[in-house]
C-alpha cells in the first residue's frame, strides 16, 4: 500500500506495519490508524498517522534510554489491545525534538504499547514513578557519558 508521510513523502508500506489504536493517542484521539516505520537514525522509529499526514511521532524503546525502566500498567490497558502478557508487546516512548538538541526528551510516563499478534496499539499511563520529559543529555551527563 502507498501512503503519504510527513517525513518521507509517498512511500510503500506493508500491511504488517499498520497499527490500529482503538482509543487513539492522548491528545490525538480522533486519529486511530497508523503505520510503524523505521527511521533513518538507528534505534528510532516513526509512528505515522494514516488519518492525518501531519501527525507523526518519533519513538524509541524506553529500555534503551533507561535500563531500569519497568513497564507498570493496568491490566485493563493490556486487555483493550487483546494482550495478556506484556512480553508480547512492542513498547515505545514518544520522543520530543525541540530546537535545542540538549533538551531532547522522551515520555516514559505514557508508553506506546503495540500487541505484536493483532497489531492493536494503545498509549497507556504508567503506574510507576516516571516523567513525561526524560531528558537524554541530562541523564547522560550525570552518568559521565557526555
Amino acid at each position: 500500500m502507498k501512503i503519504n508521510t510527513a517525513s518521507f513523502g509517498e512511500i510503500e508500506v506493508d500491511d504488517k506495519q499498520q497499527i490500529y489504536f482503538p482509543a487513539g493517542i492522548i491528545g490525538f484521539e480522533p486519529y486511530k490508524n497508523y503505520v510503524l516505520l523505521d527511521s533513518e537514525k538507528e534505534h528510532f522509529y516513526i509512528l505515522q498517522s494514516l488519518d492525518q499526514v501531519k501527525n507523526s511521532f518519533i519513538l524509541i524503546n524506553p529500555y534503551l534510554v533507561r535500563s531500569d525502566y519497568v513497564l507498570e500498567i493496568l491490566d485493563a490497558d493490556l486487555a483493550e489491545i487483546g494482550c495478556d502478557d506484556p512480553q508480547k508487546l512492542l513498547v515505545f516512548s514518544i520522543v520530543t525534538l525541540p530546537n535545542d538538541i540538549t533538551k531532547i526528551s522522551c515520555n516514559l510516563l505514557g508508553p506506546i504499547l503495540i500487541n505484536k499478534k493483532n497489531l492493536l496499539g494503545r498509549q497507556s499511563i504508567s503506574l510507576g514513578n516516571w516523567q513525561t520529559k526524560h531528558f537524554f543529555f541530562e541523564k547522560m551527563a550525570q552518568s559521565n557519558k557526555v
